[in-house]
């Protein structure tokens, strides 16, 4: 199986990168599953409905989501209605939606997508990931009903992404790390076949401060003093992510390549 990730989506030029480069890859590259994270792709904060739609239309089969799952509060009507999204798998238990779920590809294959948030460096106490996904993991096995699991890992630290990636080794065919918005250069695949990267970067422009327009950041870290609201940067944006294929009767992890599209960041592909 062919599967493409798209690490968090940032604004207007992010979805914007989507919508023009996602559907060619896509056809080019032969792909079976693709997920995007777009929990930033609302203004920098949260997704909106009619973002998802976009990102589906694009090519997208599966959007997860982040500790900003519901900062546009149509997304907790949305997200009922949309099983395709995903929150955290532990995130408040009276949170609507649902943490993981399994998806057909157009042959049929299972794919199961499961999103967890770490704890640590992260501004509140969430559920603890491991136990979580462990959970998850031990009820769908790889190679069984699903020919595919995919496992986003919504964290700061690099060390509890790592944790989680060989946690999950030989029970995953790939986990991910998002939320940092810088991508990682560690692509690898785990002793036990799990595709393994700390982070997939953001779909964004990287003249920016993390996706953001420079100027306040900058102000801030400079003067400790903020000025106004953070805004996306609007240049032209990077498609960041990660390309994975997979044995079919296995589940586990062939190939592994980090995926770099257009803006700053450009490089071929797989």
């Amino acid at each position: 199986m062919k599967l493409l990730f798209l690490g968090d989506v940032v604004g207007r030029a992010g979805r914007q990168a989507i919508a023009d480069r996602l559907p060619d890859l896509r056809a080019d590259w032969k792909l079976d599953f693709v997920i995007v994270n777009g929990e930033n792709a609302s203004n920098g904060m949260g997704l909106t409905g009619g973002h998802a739609k976009l990102i589906f239309e694009a090519g997208a089969d599966c959007i997860t989501l982040g500790d900003h799952a519901f900062d546009q509060k149509d997304m907790l009507s949305f997200i009922e209605d949309d099983s395709r999204i995903l929150r955290p798998i532990n995130f408040a238990k009276v949170a609507p939606g649902r943490g993981y779920r399994l998806f057909s590809d157009a042959r049929g294959r299972k794919v199961l997508v499961a999103q967890v948030l770490g704890q640590v460096f992260m501004k509140r106490a969430f559920d603890d990931p491991f136990s979580a996904i462990d959970a998850v993991l031990r009820k769908h096995p790889l190679g069984g009903q699903a020919q595919a699991i995919v496992v986003d890992v919504h964290c700061e630290a690099t060390s509890e992404k790592m944790g989680m990636g060989h946690f999950c080794d030989g029970r995953a065919s790939l986990v991910v790390g998002t939320h940092t918005h810088v991508p990682t250069g560690d692509a690898q695949i785990l002793p036990k076949g799990t595709a393994y990267l700390s982070d997939a970067g953001m779909c964004g422009d990287y003249n920016s401060v993390i996706g953001m327009d420079k100027a306040e950041p900058m102000r801030r870290f400079v003067t400790g003093m903020p000025k106004g609201r953070f805004d996306p940067a609007l240049g032209e944006a990077t498609l960041a992510g990660v390309y994975v294929e997979t044995d079919d009767r296995t589940g586990k992890a062939t190939r592994i390549e980090m995926v770099r599209q257009g803006g700053r960041l450009e490089q071929s592909g797989p």
